[in-house]
């Protein structure tokens, strides 16, 4: 038998690859901002209609400019000033009792579940919760609970690598080995979820 390898990384470089953060060849972005291509915002709207868009995670306004160009953009606020929109503003930290509309973002990934529980919980019943999340959100028996309470009514899956680029540099990106998806949910919504393919 041939002791010859194709494959000559290692465990470290396949957890990188994949985008595992406590792996990664390099440190993660201090406060986890990592754009989103506006692309992946414009799959979204042709698939599921929207209104009254918050966007609570905006940093540079990647997703906040096409809602803008929609005619959907309700507010964009980051923690962080990036230059776009309310800064200082600490979503899950904010007293808010209800948003009367939709909230559409990429948030920081270590934060995700925190900000959907949130993002359901300021919304009136019917309306909708969208993130861009790497597909291995559906991952962990922590996760499995929030799914079972709260079943997103539509996973989106791209099948196209769509960039999320760090600090903003898209030209600095070379492409991706992470595979992303739209979670959405619609408050109060109890059946199975549908997934579906998109780009």
């Amino acid at each position: 038998m041939s002791n010859n390898k194709d494959w000559k990384g290692n465990k470290k470089t396949t957890f990188a690859t994949l985008g595992a953060s406590s792996h990664s060849t390099t440190e993660r972005q201090k406060h986890d901002y990592y754009a989103t291509d506006p692309i992946a915002i414009e799959h979204l709207l042709k698939l599921e209609t929207f209104s009254n868009v918050w966007e609570c995670a905006c940093g540079e306004g990647h997703l906040s400019k096409v809602l803008i160009n929609h005619g959907i953009h309700g507010r964009s606020s980051d923690l962080i000033d990036r230059g776009f929109g309310d800064t200082g503003v600490d979503f899950l930290g904010l007293d808010i009792q209800e948003w009367g509309g939709d909230v559409i973002t990429n948030p920081p990934f270590k934060y995700a579940k925190e900000f959907v529980l949130k993002a359901l919980q300021i919304i009136p019943t019917g309306n909708k919760v969208a993130m861009f999340l790497r597909v291995q959100f559906l991952e962990s028996k922590d996760r499995k609970q929030l799914f079972v309470d709260f079943p997103p009514k539509y996973l989106f899956v791209s099948s196209s690598r769509i960039q999320c680029a760090i600090n903003g540099y898209f030209s600095n990106n070379e492409g991706s080995a992470v595979s992303y998806c739209w979670f959405v949910w619609e408050k109060g919504f109890k059946g199975d979820t549908i997934i579906k393919w998109f780009n």
